[in-house]
């Protein structure tokens, strides 16, 4: 399947609630629809919005983490935000920028709504980010795509991050398979982040309810154990301090939250 050829509904429909767009209004955006703050008051309404939030933000919180130690202690002057949702609270570009203002980043989402809104959202950043409609499950369709190859050098090493998106595909479609496809693309001294939803510490409860919430969106939800939250990062050399949740990972001052709902981890490809 190509970006091209991702059905509508998949994609986007004002009735059904699109996780970037729930994610957005989790952020406090304003980049969303009716049907998803439905769906996103759901969720608070039965975890209490102190958790959602805590939870959102904790996965926030950890990709500017990332990004930003990578541009400072790695030189990664070129990102690639998979599964990115709305750029407007926090951004990847703005971290990246802090560090290395001439560094690069594309936004991949396959929502519609993302690239519509995303190019008004990032204006201030001129030709150095950039939005892509494409998805996940289809590693060719961003890494051939015209607007990447204009903006990223596959040649040079590059930080691919998936935060918070991997949990949205299903066994059926082999979710490693997918990671390896785009590893396999990836030059030498590239990175790879990852942050996913866990059973080890979600309640029961919990987890039914967030799987019932998701099932009528696009992109259902999975939880998945450790060890196979870990398999996702086959290939790569985990940086300290590895498999952890993700406010534990090189938490900054006032950021030591952990919610461990999720796992997250940062590797190297030698």
């Amino acid at each position: 399947m190509t970006a091209g050829s991702i059905p509508e509904d998949e994609t986007f429909s004002p009735d059904r609630p699109s996780p970037a767009r729930m994610y957005d209004y989790f952020l406090h955006g304003t980049d969303n629809f009716p049907v998803d703050r439905e769906a996103a008051d759901r969720v608070i309404d039965r975890l209490g919005v102190t958790l959602t939030r805590s939870v959102v933000w904790e996965n926030r919180h950890f990709l500017g983490r990332v990004v930003r130690h990578l541009a400072a202690e790695h030189g990664i002057r070129q990102f690639i935000d998979v599964g990115a949702g709305l750029p407007s609270v926090d951004n990847t570009h703005q971290a990246a920028h802090s560090v290395a203002p001439e560094a690069k980043v594309l936004y991949v989402d396959n929502d519609p709504v993302v690239a519509a809104h995303g190019e008004r959202l990032l204006k201030g950043a001129g030709d150095r980010a950039r939005t892509l409609t494409a998805d996940l499950r289809d590693p060719e369709s961003i890494l051939d795509s015209p607007i990447t190859r204009e903006l990223i050098d596959l040649t040079q090493p590059v930080a691919l991050l998936f935060i918070a998106v991997f949990h949205f595909i299903p066994s059926s479609e082999d979710p490693q398979g997918l990671m390896a496809r785009y590893r396999e693309r990836l030059a030498p001294g590239s990175f790879a982040a990852l942050s996913h939803l866990c059973t080890a510490d979600s309640p029961e409860s919990e987890r039914r309810l967030m799987t019932e919430t998701y099932k009528n969106s696009p992109a259902p939800m999975v939880y998945r154990t450790t060890e196979e939250i870990g398999a996702l990062m086959d290939g790569f050399d985990l940086i300290d301090p590895g498999l952890v949740p993700p406010g534990l990972w090189r938490p900054e001052p006032g950021q030591e939250e952990s919610t461990r709902r999720f796992l997250s981890a940062v590797g190297r490809l030698s």
